[in-house]
Formats: structure tokens, sequence, C-alpha cells
């Protein structure tokens, strides 16, 4: 063989190469999922008066989900923000759900004086458990996830949300 049918050769398979990554990149399969995405998206919880809120309602549009508790100040200080950005964004496809790591007295006390416009759930004292496993090591609160419309964790946040971050996550879906 002589250098040049080597080198057309080398060039043929290159081309190939790159055909074939190509196909598989438009074609690849949508992300998959851990086992703690799995587990949430899988799981239900109460609101204050009893009826089950399955999570795997508020799949196919970007959800905020916020971990807090009654006795938690920096909970209590950003819900009224979180409240906030779930009125500006809802147009948007936006969702926000609040996961409270509490008892139902004191968050239907709560809810009473400070009502909010998006559901609240109690995800009870496991709830620093769900925490844990989507990213959250050392179970405090406030604790935010940003769910992508596909159910992926696209953002996650330990501590009080600013308007800065909320406006940043709303550009992302």
């Amino acid at each position: 063989m002589n250098r040049r049918t080597l080198w057309m050769g080398g060039l043929g398979v290159a081309a190939a190469a790159a055909g074939a990554g190509v196909a598989w990149w438009r074609l690849r399969p949508g992300p998959v999922l851990g086992d703690a995405e799995n587990q949430f998206w899988a799981s239900a919880f109460p609101d204050v008066s009893g009826a089950l809120l399955p999570m795997s309602g508020f799949r196919g549009r970007p959800l905020l989900v916020n971990f807090w508790a009654t006795w938690c100040p920096p909970c209590v200080e950003e819900l009224p923000l979180i409240n906030t950005f779930h009125r500006a964004q809802s147009a948007r496809g936006w969702q926000v759900l609040g996961l409270a790591v509490d008892q139902a007295a004191p968050v239907s006390r709560f809810l009473t004086r400070l009502p909010l416009d998006f559901p609240v759930a109690l995800a009870g004292f496991a709830g620093t458990d769900l925490a844990r496993s989507l990213g959250n090591p050392s179970g405090a609160l406030p604790f935010s996830v940003v769910f992508a419309a596909d159910g992926a964790v696209l953002h996650r946040k330990l501590g009080k949300v600013s308007a800065e971050e909320l406006a940043q996550w709303a550009s992302l879906a």
C-alpha cells in the first residue's frame, strides 16, 4: 500500500467516526436520573389538610422545592421572597413547593398568619433524610432544590436564597 491510500483510508475512518458522533449526540437518550431524584418523584406528602400530594404531579415543568420549618428563622424570612418568585414566574411555567420539616399543627398556624400562594406539604422530620439524599449532607434548613422539567436536579442551595439567585434560577428554564 502506498502512503496516499493509507492517508485516504484514515480520513474515511475519521469522517465515519465524526458522523457516528453527531448521530449519537442528536439521538442520545434523555438524562438518567439518580436514585435520590427517582425517590423524590416517587414520593407523596400530605398537605396540612391531610390530602396526599404526589410529587409526580409536579414533573414536566421546572420546580423549586424549598425545605423549611416554622421554627427556623431564616426559613421564615425567605418565604415571602419565594412567594414573590412564585407569583412572578408561574406564568412562565415555574412551580414552587414548600416541604415543611415540621408537624401539621404549627404549619397550619403559620400559614394562617402568612398565607402562601404555592402548595405546602408536610415532609415531617423524615424530610431531612430526603434533603440529605438530594445533596444537603448536614440536613440543615433552609434548603432549596431546583428541578428541570425532565426531573433532574439543576441546582441546590443550602441557606437562605436571595433575589439574585432566584432571578438566576428563573433564567435556567
